[in-house]
């Protein structure tokens, strides 16, 4: 009975580290690649750095902050978010 519950507390703790483990891994993984996005909307420029996993999504985040600072209302925004960055520079 006292085995059982040693091995038992045993396979919790490595159960923990492993999923510890997967979380750092995953969380280290998110943030590879860094880009600075410039975007010109309506005569004005803003620029924004973001990190994400793939040139894609950061370069998709950092657009996204910046038509969020030019656009006024969700359908500027939608046309700001949709237009082509001034610039794109990689961080790193």
């Amino acid at each position: 009975m006292a085995v059982s519950k040693i091995r038992m507390r045993l396979i919790m703790v490595l159960g923990a580290m492993v999923l510890f483990g997967v979380l750092a891994y995953s969380t280290m993984q998110q943030n590879q690649n860094e880009y600075e996005v410039c975007v010109n909307f309506k005569g004005y420029v803003h620029c924004a750095k973001a990190k994400g996993a793939t040139v894609q999504d950061a370069t998709h985040a950092a657009q996204a902050i910046d038509c969020e600072m030019l656009a006024n209302g969700r359908d500027e925004n939608m046309v700001c978010n949709s237009s082509q960055p001034a610039k794109v520079t990689k961080i790193n």
